[in-house]
């Protein structure tokens, strides 16, 4: 089954929480896929229990491989996720932050060398490549963790708002990045508020069609 979704979630953050989803399923093919909704919707709470982060009340979570969410396999080698966040790794060169990636996914050593250098490339990193993460401006960092995000050739690609702040021409930079990986036949899954990204998108999935609006929201609905 070369598809990744979910079938009947429920799930909340904590009892006295509101319900992120009660009761939705959702299916993700081959290609870039897009959530789009207004902020607090649950866009990143799906992205995280497609990761295997969070966990469902009730439900249940596939995978293309099968393996559980959860898993070593899925979470080391066949899936990569961009955190808004970022977390690369503060102390350690781009170059070191690319690596480790390959090695946690089990790479051969040959082979992160070769794809460390060339999404390095790809991504303009090449002079930042010896600097410390925490040296980087906040677009150098972005532009950092997508290629380690890429670093696996993963089968499942999920991107929490991979573009936001980014100027125009380092957004293009992300975009034909993104289509090269949708080439290998990955699974792409994209949150994203940036229209910028919409010429990526096979399918959407629009939260606000389906899901209740924060209540300080509704007036301008």
């Amino acid at each position: 089954m070369n598809a990744l979704g979910c079938n009947d979630i429920m799930f909340s953050y904590s009892r006295k929480a509101e319900t992120v989803f009660s009761g939705e399923s959702f299916r993700f093919k081959t290609g870039i896929n897009f959530l789009k909704g207004y902020s607090g919707c649950g866009k990143t709470t799906l992205l995280k229990i497609l990761a295997g982060y969070l966990t469902p009340s009730s439900g249940s979570v596939f995978t293309p491989s099968g393996h559980p969410p959860f898993s070593t396999e899925y979470q080391r080698q066949e899936m990569s996720f961009l955190f808004q966040q970022l977390n690369l790794l503060p102390l350690a060169s781009v170059q070191r932050n690319l690596e480790l990636a390959g090695e946690l996914a089990g790479l051969k050593h040959s082979l992160i060398r070769e794809r460390s250098k060339y999404w390095i490339e790809k991504l303009g990193l090449k002079p930042l490549k010896h600097r410390k993460a925490n040296q980087l401006s906040g677009g150098q960092q972005q532009r950092a963790a997508i290629a380690r995000a890429l670093m696996k050739n993963a089968q499942v690609l999920l991107l929490d708002e991979p573009t936001s702040g980014l100027d125009d021409l380092n957004t293009r930079l992300i975009i034909n990045a993104l289509s090269e990986m949708v080439n290998r036949e990955c699974i792409c899954v994209i949150c994203t508020h940036d229209h910028r990204l919409e010429e990526l998108a096979h399918e959407t999935t629009d939260f606000n069609c389906f899901l209740p609006v924060e209540r300080h929201l509704l007036a301008l609905a």
